[in-house]
């Protein structure tokens, strides 16, 4: 029921009592479930109270009907896009990005360091190299389209380190 990709996997509100959830215990806080309601997602069982997003810390039952699962964290949707894009994939070669890898984004996108290369060249931008990103397509300083400076200035180059749990929010 983890995906963290396309279809997030969904938060089941159930009915507690003496329902098939009774006598279970909380994946987040580990104690006895005894409440009118707990959730059930990613095959484990939850207080209401305890289904947090990692970054947000919004309660997922309350705030969403579904979650997300990637790196060891659970996460909402806006923070699930923040941190890995739509898609969980790099925006250059289509593959996954591990939650532990550090990466680049422009514009919303988000790209493994290895691909956030120039179209035309091929060179690889690192942090502080000025770059224009044109319908998608990432251009060194260099090769800039039409030779002019797009808006009247390149574009700083922005990089983003996702290195574990505690540093990505």
């Amino acid at each position: 029921m983890v995906n963290s990709r396309v279809e997030p996997p969904a938060v089941a509100l159930m009915g507690g009592g003496g329902g098939p959830a009774a006598g279970r215990s909380c994946a987040g806080c580990g104690g006895r479930i005894a409440d009118r309601f707990l959730l059930f997602s990613m095959e484990r069982y939850w207080h209401t109270r305890c289904l947090k997003c990692s970054c947000c810390h919004a309660q997922l039952g309350e705030y969403s009907s579904s979650c997300y699962s990637k790196g060891g964290m659970i996460l909402c949707r806006n923070d699930y896009i923040r941190l890995f894009g739509l898609s969980g994939a790099c925006s250059a070669c289509g593959q996954s990005i591990p939650a532990s890898e550090m990466v680049m984004r422009a514009q919303g996108s988000v790209y493994h360091l290895k691909c956030f290369t120039c179209a035309t060249c091929r060179n690889r931008l690192v942090p502080g190299d000025r770059f224009h990103y044109v319908n998608g397509t990432i251009f060194c300083e260099h090769d800039r389209p039409g030779g002019v400076l797009l808006s009247g200035h390149s574009v700083p180059l922005q990089t983003s380190g996702i290195m574990s749990d505690q540093k990505v929010c």
